[in-house]
């Protein structure tokens, strides 16, 4: 007989369904949220073990790993999706969660998520953190601006150094404004430290790993790009077409269509919002600034022409990123070629 299992994860406890191949339950629980519990409780309640899923979340990747490093092979499911089965069921518990999923898992209508491993989650994190900081910072300056207008100090335009200097210049006599402000820029100056900081390790990492020395050299592709789409795609050859890429970052148009009606949308924005953004922006640098010698600058120019500005960057992202995974995949570097536009 063969066992299928449902786990519903949560900080604490681990709600566990044990179905069977009639989709019966077979048995169910709960457990602490740990590997060594959850393992040794599938073991003992499913010894016929088929497959074991359970939905993406904080704690998915961790014990993703964990768990197959004791020989439980999990299935990951995108929250969305099994959200749609469970919604099935009258009402919403722990237990019932796990029963919808074992039964999902038993059905098999689902894809699995692609984790990724761990050291892509390591740069990917200390890639987010960079990201964090820099929004700081653009708040921080934010901050201050519109505390100066509150007390008649207009400051010029700017940023980094001058827009420190033009504050320190505007400040006012008042001996509590003056310590305010130097506070502000105090804390502003310890952010951008730990940004610098950021660019240093990601600037190591990006000379290290073999795929993004590679993919920086297509142009406008930095090491922030490179990173943040190696680290979107860890794995290239689970793309069996290059032009799939595109959807799996967002960067491909919503369709809806039903009987008569046929609408095209925006881009979806699915997938990563950093590797797109960046995306986005090496598409812009391709653009406006990269050398007109450049094919894939004119194909972009054209399209700029008859489409506008917006739409040539997107579609111009988008083709960059399949670009990019044809590079990885063949191992080759970019060549400014018509062929390769």
């Amino acid at each position: 007989m063969k066992h299928f299992v449902g786990l519903d994860v949560s900080m604490k406890e681990t709600a566990v369904c044990v179905v069977d191949e009639a989709g019966q339950r077979v048995w169910e629980g709960s457990v602490p949220s740990s590997a060594d519990a959850i393992a040794g409780i599938i073991r003992e309640k499913a010894p016929d073990l088929e497959r074991v899923g359970m939905e993406t979340g904080p704690q998915a990747v961790w014990l993703w790993h964990a768990l197959r490093d004791q020989s439980v092979f999990v299935d990951c499911i995108h929250a969305r999706r099994a959200a749609a089965a469970l919604k099935l069921q009258a009402n919403k518990t722990d237990r019932n969660d796990a029963l919808g999923l074992a039964r999902l898992v038993h059905s098999g209508w689902y894809e699995p998520v692609a984790i990724k491993s761990f050291d892509r989650y390591r740069m990917r994190a200390v890639l987010t953190a960079r990201e964090r900081i820099v929004r700081m910072c653009t708040t921080m300056i934010n901050q201050i601006r519109g505390l100066a207008k509150t007390f008649g100090l207009v400051l010029s335009a700017g940023k980094g150094q001058v827009f420190e200097q033009s504050v320190r210049r505007a400040l006012p006599v008042d001996v509590v404004l003056r310590d305010l402000f130097e506070s502000l820029l105090s804390v502003l100056s310890s952010l951008k430290n730990q940004r610098r900081a950021f660019d240093r390790q990601l600037a190591r990492f990006a000379r290290e790993d073999a795929a993004c020395r590679l993919l920086t050299s297509a142009p406008g592709v930095g090491s922030l790009t490179a990173i943040a789409f190696v680290t979107a795609v860890d794995d290239p050859a689970r793309f069996r077409s290059v032009s799939d890429v595109g959807a799996y970052l967002g960067l491909t148009p919503k369709r809806y269509q039903s009987g008569e009606v046929d609408i095209g949308g925006r881009i979806s924005k699915t997938g990563n919002r950093l590797t797109r953004k960046l995306l986005f922006e090496a598409a812009t640098v391709l653009l406006f600034r990269a050398s007109p010698s450049i094919a894939l600058k004119q194909w972009g120019l054209r399209l700029n022409a008859r489409s506008g500005s917006w739409k040539a960057r997107v579609a111009l992202a988008r083709k960059l990123a399949v670009i990019l995974l044809t590079m990885w995949k063949t191992n080759t570097v970019f060549e400014n070629r018509s062929s390769a536009a």
